[in-house]
């Protein structure tokens, strides 16, 4: 899909054990900036505060065509998922290690901006060595299949 943006670096950093689709409250031109692919995962998480899920960090350039109500690049925004998975996902947090990452950000068959998060692990250096090594393997098999 064209107007889907992925972040590669939160597979290499963390074990991703469940997944949600959320929606996102955005603003009329950041809609369209990122229609035009200008976002950014890096330093992007998600917290809890006061009930409600947030995404933080995410990186959403100004719209070049804008005018003088264009929005903040990086700024708070809020994920919209039903009560029974924000419950789910705050009892998961409360267990040691565990951390909500954006992976995805895609549109809707609807044109909606979907947010698809993670629930992961960090990994340690030596299962991201693992991951490297594996990946390298991947591509040896490939070059003696062609």
């Amino acid at each position: 899909m064209a107007n889907e943006m992925n972040n590669r670096q939160a597979y290499f950093n963390y074990h991703i054990e469940d997944k949600y689709v959320a929606g996102i409250v955005l603003l009329g031109t950041e809609v369209k900036s990122i229609r035009d692919g200008k976002l950014s995962f890096n330093d992007a998480f998600c917290l809890f505060d006061d009930g409600e899920l947030w995404m933080r960090g995410l990186f959403i350039a100004s719209y070049s065509h804008g005018t003088a109500n264009n929005h903040i690049a990086v700024h708070d925004r809020k994920l919209l998922l039903n009560k029974k998975e924000l419950k789910k996902i705050q009892g998961r947090l409360k267990e040691k290690g565990y951390t909500i990452i954006p992976l995805r950000v895609f549109f809707t068959d609807k044109n909606l901006v979907k947010v698809e998060i993670g629930l992961g692990k960090g990994k340690k250096l030596h299962d991201k060595r693992e991951t490297l090594k594996a990946r390298d393997v991947e591509k040896e098999i490939k070059r003696y299949l062609k």
